[in-house]
């Protein structure tokens, strides 16, 4: 499949950038993954609406252009005649000198969106859940980049590939008070006496409270707005590894696998070794709503592609 770079649909081999790219030299960018189903993105406005928020707080670029960006990503898409792939989309400085004593001008970011096959997940992992170790506390509410989705994913793949080569599929992440954070590339839900539970997220804190080190993400988010309207409990708190060991159930979310159950923490069975009714019933509430997204959003472009003979008359 083609890769949009900076405007043009180009092929793999020559989608280059250059050696002095700020997202190569020094790590200064910020990525989005998402999915298409039925040639449509799920969750594209929120993905893009958490990078422009990220781009402008962290100082990558004043302004992003989401509807740019969402052309971008739709071309993508219709370009390469995709029905059910993985987008990333990826933004850098661009080529700028980010330790110039020179004052910098405003940066012409690098844009570049890839597209791969979704991965391919064992179903019975949704069903009978995986295992997770604890890792280290890499979370730290004093880095301002903590709570955003930089490129400097380092430390979090090596603690995941530390924990796949112990037979775990997930590393839960702590914060440097040693209460939980996250999982290396997924948010964390706990389930204790039928309630929900899940850190608190960057821009969701308690007034007063120090910032969370926690990625608010997009899958998070629904899950949260699914169990508000089915009527299950949640609540956000400081979580340790105590209430982790003792939950009901556990399931990780993110933009790939949705929502994975948790069967083991460590040597610790969770609940009754498999997935639970209430992860079962927010996950396919997420997929019902998938669904009912992307369907949504297919007649919206073919209507736009195709105006009828009323709305051409003007």
């Amino acid at each position: 499949m083609d890769i949009f770079l900076n405007g043009k649909m180009v092929s793999p081999e020559n989608a280059t950038l250059s050696a002095l790219d700020s997202g190569l030299q020094h790590s200064v960018g910020l990525f989005e993954t998402l999915n298409v189903h039925s040639g449509s993105p799920f969750a594209l406005k929120e993905h893009l609406e958490r990078l422009a928020n990220s781009s402008q707080k962290l100082g990558l670029v004043r302004e992003l252009n989401i509807e740019g960006l969402a052309q971008a990503v739709n071309l993508t898409i219709s370009h390469n005649k995709i029905q059910h792939a993985r987008l990333r989309l990826t933004i850098t400085a661009g080529s700028v000198s980010m330790v110039s004593g020179d004052k910098p001008g405003e940066p012409q970011p690098t844009i570049l969106i890839v597209p791969t096959p979704m991965t391919d997940y064992d179903p019975n992992y949704f069903l009978q859940g995986v295992d997770v170790l604890f890792g280290q506390p890499l979370a730290n509410p004093f880095d301002p980049m903590s709570g955003h989705k930089t490129l400097n994913y380092w430390p979090r793949l090596r603690t995941l590939r530390q924990a796949a080569a112990a037979g775990a599929s997930e590393a839960i992440i702590l914060n440097i008070s040693n209460h939980i954070a996250s999982g290396c590339i997924s948010n964390i839900f706990v389930v204790k006496n039928e309630i929900l539970f899940t850190p608190f997220a960057h821009g969701h804190e308690v007034e007063g409270a120090l910032p969370a080190p926690v990625l608010p993400g997009v899958t998070r988010g629904h899950i949260l707005q699914i169990a508000e309207n089915m009527g299950v409990k949640s609540q956000q708190k400081m979580l340790t590894a105590e209430d982790v060991l003792e939950a009901d159930e556990i399931f990780l979310t993110n933009s790939s696998w949705y929502v994975l159950p948790v069967k083991k923490v460590e040597q610790k069975e969770i609940g009754e070794g498999q997935a639970g009714k209430i992860t079962l019933l927010l996950r396919d509430g997420l997929l019902d709503m998938i669904e009912a997204e992307t369907t949504r959003h297919k007649a919206i472009i073919a209507e736009d592609e195709n105006p009828t003979k009323e709305n051409t008359d003007t």
